[in-house]
């Protein structure tokens, strides 16, 4: 495992898990820079943490926010938004920050969601946030970057004694509800930060979820549950490991079969 600190942005910083992040991420002595596109919703960060001004929407104005940083945690979300927001942010936003790295060689964490392989459950029909949601975790693993993938269970329902973590792979829960699995912004703030220094976290994707049990203290050992070769997304796949084929590169719009053909020209490290 790397103990290298790091110079750190935070996707999502002013949002209920991107707080916890920057304030994560400075607690284990990185340099923390939030992206912000409104001021005044960062005036409850750190002030320990850089504050940068720049629209995830307009890839031209974040060249700032790139500039000097090793690693990018991604936990921002179109919140209900609609179909069209879902494109747009939850899937966009990945798109401009990667096009505004410029094959820049950073680290990489990406928050995502428990489920967001089932394209036919009722909450993906009407608002697309999982299709969405995918493609940004598609045009990651194209970019050729270095990156973990967490796609936590259900914020904050969790029982007082349900502190356990636990990482799943292959996106089965598709009940839609916490039955899926729960874990708190806390945690799934920890885990993010600490897979950027984790060189078992590399190339993982997987579900995060508490169950019945002590707090988690040990997080290498988390990570190096996964088993590098059998638990890695493959080299050159769009999916994770175990997910459900459900997504053919043919029949993906043209637009998006365009971005990831572009970000796939990216270096990699």
């Amino acid at each position: 495992m790397s103990t290298a600190r790091s110079a750190v942005l935070v996707v999502g910083a002013t949002g209920s898990i991107g707080r916890l992040v920057v304030a994560e991420a400075l607690r284990q002595g990185h340099a923390v820079r939030a992206l912000v596109r409104d001021p005044a919703r960062a005036r409850g960060l750190p002030a320990e943490a850089e504050r940068v001004i720049g629209d995830l929407m307009r890839p031209q104005t974040l060249a700032a926010a790139v500039d000097g940083i090793d690693a990018v945690v991604f936990t921002h979300g179109s919140d209900g938004g609609g179909k069209g927001a879902a494109e747009q942010v939850d899937y966009g936003g990945v798109r401009n920050l990667l096009q505004a790295l410029d094959g820049r060689p950073v680290r990489i964490a990406l928050m995502t969601a428990i489920g967001v392989t089932n394209r036919e459950g009722a909450y993906n029909r009407a608002t697309q946030i999982h299709d969405w949601k995918r493609r940004g975790e598609r045009l990651v693993r194209a970019s050729g970057l270095a990156y973990t993938i967490v796609r936590p269970g259900w914020f904050d329902h969790q029982a007082s004694d349900q502190q356990r973590l636990v990482f799943l792979q292959g996106d089965r829960r598709w009940a839609g509800n916490p039955s899926d699995g729960v874990v708190a912004r806390r945690q799934i703030a920890e885990v993010l930060v600490r897979s950027l220094t984790s060189n078992a976290a590399c190339r993982k994707t997987f579900e995060l979820v508490a169950e019945r049990g002590p707090a988690t203290s040990d997080f290498e050992a988390l990570f190096a549950a996964l088993h590098a070769d059998a638990d890695a997304d493959a080299e050159g796949s769009l999916d994770a490991v175990r997910d459900t084929a459900n997504m053919p590169l043919a029949d993906e719009p043209a637009r998006v079969r365009d971005d990831l053909a572009r970000v796939t020209k990216t270096p990699q490290l």
